[in-house]
């Protein structure tokens, strides 16, 4: 703000922020005014240089005041190729009326010049920055304009956010939501999600004036659905493969069954026999108090024979 009031004021030659500031602008004037023939018409000629500067500071304030050495030079080269051309040229009317013509003609380059550095220098972007990011990425926000440099002060840059898809409404001011006040220019999105896309809002303050803002467009982009890849499935072989190992058992399962289980009923009643000969031996020895309990010991044997028997029928229906 300091800056500005003084380029407004033009108590700063040295930064030459205003066309009627520049001491070879005020000399070309000066030295028309003191060419006039009367001495009325060098006052004239002088009041009028001086209506002309303040219409100069009226068109920069108009304009955010503010105009870098660039620019300025350019408006005093062609303000001078104009008043040389104007000196040239031999007039046929009243002095006066010239020298309102090339106040005139010089607030207008001003303000032609003017426009060009504030659409292209000052506040490049009249629309919005575009700003592109994936799912999950970063996006990287950065209003920083060289002639920042220039401001003195405490000024700080504060970032607002209006959520939703960017271009479809137009947006007010109580749509923006504020996110961070801080003294650097750019600002990092980490981790972004989809629902945090919008218009981003970038303002350069000093307390209640804003010298810049500037708005970026942010759209992230959802990423593609991870689909899970199915199983590897090996291909069912033809019926009848005598060579495949994932032949079909209904075939020889019941077989099977039936042979394990005749073999276990055979190993059951052999087992049974040579107990009972061994019993009978043991009883042989014993006297005759054995015939009991040898009678006992073959009437538990044949139950246990005709018990296997049963089973052994009725693994045959089962074949």
């Amino acid at each position: 703000m300091l800056l500005i009031v003084t380029s407004l004021l033009c108590c700063a030659p040295v930064a030459k922020s205003c066309l009627q500031c520049d001491s070879k602008i005020r000399l070309l004037n000066e030295d028309f005014g003191l060419s006039a023939p009367t001495v009325a018409e060098q006052i004239e000629i002088h009041m009028i240089c001086h209506h002309a500067y303040e219409t100069y500071k009226e068109t920069s304030l108009q304009r955010m005041g503010v105009i870098d050495p660039s620019t300025l030079y350019r408006a005093r080269t062609e303000y001078q190729s104009e008043f040389d051309r104007f000196l040239k040229t031999k007039h046929t009317g009243p002095l006066t009326f010239e020298a309102v013509q090339i106040m005139e003609k010089g607030r207008r380059i001003l303000e032609k010049h003017l426009d060009i550095f504030i659409r292209d220098g000052l506040c490049p972007n009249a629309c919005e920055y575009p700003v592109q990011a994936e799912e999950g990425g970063q996006a990287v926000l950065n209003c920083f304009v060289p002639w920042h440099r220039l401001l003195v002060g405490k000024s700080e840059y504060h970032y607002s956010w209006a959520p939703g898809v960017p271009g479809t409404k137009k947006l007010n001011q109580s749509d923006f939501r504020p996110l961070v006040v801080t003294d650097d220019s750019s600002v990092i999105l980490n981790q972004l999600h989809v629902d945090e896309q919008g218009t981003y809002r970038c303002s350069l303050r000093e307390n209640e004036t804003v010298f810049y803002q500037v708005t970026f467009s942010v759209t992230v982009s959802p990423l593609p659905n991870q689909t899970r890849r199915p199983p590897v499935t090996l291909p069912t072989p033809p019926p009848g493969d005598e060579y495949s190992p994932f032949l079909h058992t209904q075939g020889w399962l019941a077989p099977l069954v039936a042979l394990v289980t005749a073999l276990s009923l055979a190993a059951s009643v052999g087992l049974a026999v040579v107990l009972g000969r061994e019993q009978r031996r043991s009883q042989r020895g014993g006297g005759g108090g054995g015939r009991t309990n040898t009678h006992t010991t073959r009437s538990d044997g044949d139950q246990v024979l005709s018990r296997m028997k049963m089973e052994v029928k009725i693994v045959a229906k089962c074949k």
